[in-house]
């Protein structure tokens, strides 16, 4: 463990410009490069021939956090620990604790150093369906804060006050791994309580898109947080971000604009000011009652409604406004995380998004064509030949827990038991997972940053967003590439998109 944090704080001394993320795992570190700016087996090399720096020489951190021990589950904790309350008590007091890594949620810790007793306390049988921010609990070896409202399966002994997580100001989260904690008795807190969903507004005299109808789940996306996995902030953005940045462009927006992401059913807008639009997906869409063509960019006068109808057999559409959304960014990004409530999350009608300066729009775009094959390069964690054999072979169905954060593949067959991975590690978006139940999980863009079942697979980047377009039903094929064919699908994909807008708007007749 000690050589992970070493290791993780020396790479990010670098400041190498390739590196988007450095993630601290179990005894791991996981560093996510951009393939464009940079070689990754050449940063791969470079990572391995660093030396981790030392105990002596990462930077000493102690946070003392007050708790009311005064958790639904302390007494069943002392029950399983063959201890009093009071001695919970005092021993969680006494120890002292390190962080391992960070993830599950934004700046939630993983500590350990329990002693014995506690350490051999499991999680519980049936996980909770809320735990309220503030919770101190434990489980499975691990002590922990839960800086936000999430389900969870861990013993909670008590409550702090102390925000470890706020979305608003650096450094974000208050955790980092290395860090030495110390839990101090206090009485009873008063907690924060979860603020409820503001309703989004602009200003007055600002040109906006005013939500009519919401549609099934329509929401804000852009590219993405970028650089904050390490405190366990997924990276969300668009499920499918080729439709997205082609959207954008067809407008004359910068691919990384914000767009609307609509799932199943479209919405109905409003326009307050003379805009551009693109819609790219699979459904209709009308303005003020009127069919418009797909394919094309077309120009909206305020007052007019758009409205957006089924979409499928892809389920996502998005739909982008010429000088893109541009509502308060959170963590740098203006994206919706589902997964852990960053952004506005779900539009709601009354809502009212601000719009930026507008560029020069194109005239026509091409849609990307729909495939349920995934190019995937083999995991880590498939080992050996007629196990792995058996899961790029099957055919699989997408299960119907499957949303944002992951796609739940079933086989056609029974797949092979592999054994759990020792302890957490950190998770890419396309990473293919196997839990016990025999289901693959391949990760959306609301993926947790630590995952503990074994990785076999992970979909290559050029297919993340066809994972981004798949719906429960669709039966799906796994197709196996090296590195190299990795790297030309997505050279392959990029030259794609830049071919698929074509002219200007206003478009010439002939």
């Amino acid at each position: 463990m000690q050589e992970a944090h070493g290791l993780a704080w020396a790479i990010e001394r670098q400041d190498w410009p390739s590196v988007e993320e450095v993630v601290v795992g179990f005894l791991t570190v996981t560093v996510v490069g951009d393939p464009d700016r940079a070689s990754l087996d050449e940063l791969a090399d470079r990572a391995a021939a660093l030396r981790p720096a030392q105990q002596g020489e990462l930077p000493p951190r102690t946070i003392e956090i007050p708790v009311a021990f005064d958790g639904p589950d302390l007494h069943e904790v002392a029950e399983r620990a063959g201890m009093t309350p009071t001695d919970v008590v005092a021993s969680m007091v006494g120890s002292k604790l390190v962080v391992a890594m960070v993830g599950f949620v934004p700046g939630f810790g993983y500590l350990v150093g329990l002693p014995e007793p506690l350490a051999r306390v499991p999680r519980r049988a049936t996980p909770r369906s809320r735990v309220e921010a503030g919770a101190v609990a434990l489980g499975g070896g691990y002590a922990g804060v839960y800086p936000v409202s999430t389900p969870g399966g861990w013993q909670v002994v008590g409550h702090t006050a102390t925000r470890l997580f706020d979305r608003e100001a650096p450094p974000f989260a208050v955790l980092r791994p290395a860090d030495r904690i110390r839990f101090r008795s206090v009485e009873r807190v008063e907690m924060e309580t979860d603020l409820r969903r503001a309703r989004l507004t602009v200003g007055g005299g600002v040109p906006s898109v005013h939500v009519v109808r919401p549609g099934s789940l329509t929401t804000v996306q852009d590219r993405g947080r970028i650089g904050f996995a390490a405190l366990g902030v997924p990276r969300a953005g668009a499920a499918d971000a080729h439709s997205a940045r082609l959207a954008n462009r067809a407008v004359g927006n910068l691919d990384e604009a914000a767009l609307v992401e609509m799932t199943l059913r479209g919405a109905t807008l409003r326009l307050e000011a003379n805009r551009c639009v693109a819609l790219v997906g699979d459904a209709d869409i009308a303005i003020d009652g009127r069919s418009a063509a797909r394919g094309a960019v077309h120009p909206v006068a305020a007052g007019q409604i758009i409205e957006v109808g089924e979409i499928g057999p892809g389920p996502r559409a998005y739909l982008a406004f010429s000088g893109g959304v541009e509502i308060p960014p959170v963590l740098a990004s203006r994206s919706s995380d589902l997964l852990c409530g960053l952004g506005p999350g779900p539009l709601v009608a009354g809502d009212e998004l601000a719009l930026g300066e507008p560029g020069r729009a194109r005239g026509r775009f091409e849609s990307p064509e729909r495939s349920t094959v995934l190019r995937v390069l083999r995991g880590p964690d498939a080992t050996g030949e007629e196990a792995w054999t058996t899961i790029a072979t099957a055919s699989y169905v997408v299960g119907p827990r499957s949303d944002r954060t992951g796609v739940q593949l079933e086989p056609e067959a029974s797949l092979p038991t592999l054994n759990a991975v020792a302890g957490s590690v950190a998770m890419v978006t396309g990473a293919v997972q196997l839990p016990p139940d025999g289901h693959l999980i391949a990760l959306g863009v609301d993926h947790a940053t630590l995952g503990g079942y074994p990785v076999v697979a992970t979909v290559v980047s050029a297919d993340l967003s066809r994972l981004g377009q798949l719906r429960p039903g669709d039966t799906v094929r796994l197709e196996q590439v090296d590195p190299i064919t990795a790297a030309q699908l997505r050279h392959e994909r990029e030259a794609s998109l830049g071919r698929s807008v074509q002219g200007w708007y206003p478009v010439q007749a002939g």
